[in-house]
């Protein structure tokens, strides 16, 4: 597809970790929410819905603005077959950090670009991470401190959380973050937007 700079994209999202991630790359972009019922569905892998989701948030914005190109992401935290969610308060997080100390966990992060002509590109990045043994004070220290109630599995990588993971194997280094910027990066270069050549537009 042809490269231009006079694309516009919208990032599906209102998640300010997104946003950041994506202002990296230096293109302009909107934020508009997607309104998505993000229930899972009954028997659905934690991989599989992260990326019905992924899809369902980059359509629902793409059906308002045709001609745009659209960045729809989700991401879900397994434990084993079992999806972690969004603790939204301290007792979540302290109950799923303790579900989680010495555990390893999958971060499954999905993401759907659709083009400026209803083209439609899917990937899954995933990072696996050893959780380290926690004592129950050093969990709700941690909780107490970075309040991650908007995060998936309560581990937030570029603050504290970083102290309560042993290893962290991943194809993408921002992927854990919300968004893989490496993956996102060639998913817009395919759908007509070069983020490095268009800076010097």
């Amino acid at each position: 597809m042809p490269m231009t700079a006079n694309l516009n994209l919208i990032l599906a999202s209102t998640s300010r970790y997104r946003r950041e991630l994506l202002e990296r790359l230096g293109y302009p972009f909107e934020c508009k929410p997607s309104n998505v019922d993000e229930t899972p569905l009954e028997g659905e892998t934690p991989e599989a819905l992260s990326l019905r989701l992924a899809k369902a948030k980059a359509r629902a914005v793409a059906k308002d603005n045709p001609g745009y190109v659209v960045i729809g992401s989700d991401q879900v935290c397994a434990l084993g077959d079992k999806a972690l969610g969004k603790p939204h308060n301290f007792e979540g997080a302290v109950r799923q950090l303790t579900e989680m100390q010495g555990q390893t966990l999958v971060f499954h992060t999905a993401v759907c670009v659709i083009d400026a002509h209803g083209g439609e590109q899917t990937c899954v990045s995933d990072t696996r991470i050893r959780m380290r043994p926690l004592s129950p004070k050093a969990i709700e220290a941690y909780v107490r401190r970075e309040e991650p109630y908007d995060c998936a599995g309560s581990a937030k990588i570029e603050k504290l959380g970083i102290a309560l993971m042993q290893s962290v194997d991943s194809d993408d280094p921002t992927s854990l973050i919300g968004l893989p910027l490496m993956r996102v990066t060639s998913m817009l270069l395919n759908a007509g937007i070069e983020v490095i050549e268009g800076l010097g537009e």
